[in-house]
């Protein structure tokens, strides 16, 4: 059997959270941690790659194109972009997971779909992005979300996003395309907002929220992105888009932050793969609200 070539990180010392002293060599020591966890949900997917070269004091930039510089052994996708195509980097495996945090990569972004079936979504993503800091709000938000899909026949999993909101997702079966699972995520998000104006919003611009919750549908979009689970945030603390129980969200135990790089291995070791079942799971049948 062919021994894969291993992935040397270059100045693991590189200081990438200056104020919690976080290295780039912890930052893949984590990754590499995680990686059991992590890559079932990242396979396939084109990833969009959050680079910060001098850390995160210094400001970053997005990266979804790698046509050089990259090991033969990667794995990448073509994705047709207005003009030309995208050629979009693969985390199938291990060692595709610490190049990328070779390349400073504090955040993996990732598609809601997969190859080969890169036209149909196998995930709706809503993601609920308050304009303020007022967590009865948000966790009332989610549960609102939850429970009207509930209503739908549609089970849903929740993370953190490890920035200011959570992520709801609901499993599909790859059928719909793009253009028809973002239309149900729209629908689902104006029968919220219609059932609870006071809270919920549909305005992209934070001066038009009035304080409301956005419940942002378009990470459902071609070549829209979202954190991946497990993902680290280019934040303070090194926050983490940690997977968590709904009960633990009910009753205010989690919020947006609450797991960072650090903390991760004990809360791993404590509640394991809290989506394993829903990589598991028959996908349900995408059915548009009435």
């Amino acid at each position: 059997m062919e021994e894969l070539e291993a992935v040397s990180i270059s100045h693991p010392e590189k200081v990438l959270f200056p104020e919690d002293g976080i290295t780039k060599g912890e930052l893949a020591a984590y990754y590499a941690a995680v990686a059991p966890l992590m890559l079932p949900h990242l396979k396939g997917r084109p990833v969009t790659m959050e680079r910060f070269p001098a850390g995160i004091g210094q400001g970053g930039f997005l990266q979804k194109d790698v046509s050089k510089g990259f090991p033969a052994w990667l794995e990448r996708v073509e994705a047709p972009k207005k003009g030309g195509v995208v050629h979009y980097p693969l985390v199938n495996d291990d060692r595709s997971l610490q190049w990328i945090a070779n390349q400073n990569c504090v955040t993996p972004h990732v598609w809601t779909s997969r190859v080969p079936d890169l036209y149909q979504p196998d995930i709706c993503v809503f993601d609920l992005d308050p304009s303020q800091d007022e967590p009865e709000d948000l966790r009332a938000a989610a549960l609102e979300v939850r429970d009207y899909l509930a209503e739908l026949k549609l089970p849903s999993w929740v993370k953190t996003s490890g920035s200011k909101g959570f992520h709801i997702v609901v499993p599909l079966k790859k059928q719909a395309g793009f253009d028809e699972v973002a239309g149900f995520a729209l629908n689902v998000a104006k029968e919220l907002v219609q059932r609870d104006p006071d809270r919920l919003t549909l305005e992209f611009n934070k001066v038009d929220r009035g304080g409301r919750i956005f419940v942002d549908t378009g990470r459902n979009g071609w070549a829209a992105t979202f954190a991946a689970a497990y993902a680290v945030r280019p934040k303070r603390g090194a926050p983490v888009s940690a997977p968590c129980t709904w009960q633990e969200l009910e009753s205010g135990a989690v919020g947006p932050q609450t797991f960072t790089l650090r903390s991760m291995p004990k809360r791993i070791d404590k509640v394991g793969e809290l989506w394993a079942d829903m990589q598991a799971m028959k996908l349900p049948v995408l059915s548009a609200p009435s």
